[in-house]
């Protein structure tokens, strides 16, 4: 062991103290064992690579899965939703036909009980039509649900099966 001083090299003490120095400790060098991995160790992570391996694959395949579920549900419900907005569109359309006709039979009206008369008709038949209407929208609206839902529920049921 040897000794360092702690003033720097050339330095002089000041006056009234002293140099004392401080024990120097040599660091102690460790031989390095051999780089052979130890035939469990080696095992063990073989199968931990393997393990992993066989992890993602199968999350891989799930994500696949799922995202080819979901697009299928998606065309399904794009296409029922076009199917959907052509029925308001001819609804829409029948109720404007409906209305200019009923406007030209007012014109043409000679009296106010004629007037009447086909103001009590086209209320009736609009409301029937209406009532019409809505059950052939909301029969369209549950097949566009219930047909983009399938492809979701299958994929559910069969993940379900899986796990």
């Amino acid at each position: 062991m040897t000794h360092a001083a702690i003033t720097p090299p050339g330095a002089k003490p000041a006056p009234g103290f002293t140099l004392f120095e401080l024990p120097k400790f040599d660091v102690p060098t460790f031989a390095l064992p051999s780089l052979e991995v130890p035939a469990g160790f080696r095992e063990a992570a073989e199968k931990g690579v393997a393990q992993a391996t066989n992890a993602y694959e199968k999350t891989k395949a799930a994500a696949e899965e799922a995202t080819a579920v979901i697009e299928s549900a998606y065309t399904t419900l794009a296409k029922g939703t076009v199917d959907y907005q052509r029925g308001v569109i001819e609804a829409v359309r029948a109720n404007v036909n409906a209305a200019f006709d009923y406007a030209r039979d007012l014109i043409g009206a000679s009296s106010l009980s004629q007037i009447l008369e086909l103001s009590a008709v086209h209320a009736r038949s609009r409301y029937e039509a209406l009532g019409a209407q809505s059950q052939e929208l909301d029969t369209l609206a549950r097949k566009v649900a219930t047909e983009a839902a399938e492809p979701i529920k299958t994929g559910v049921t069969k993940a379900f099966k899986f796990a």
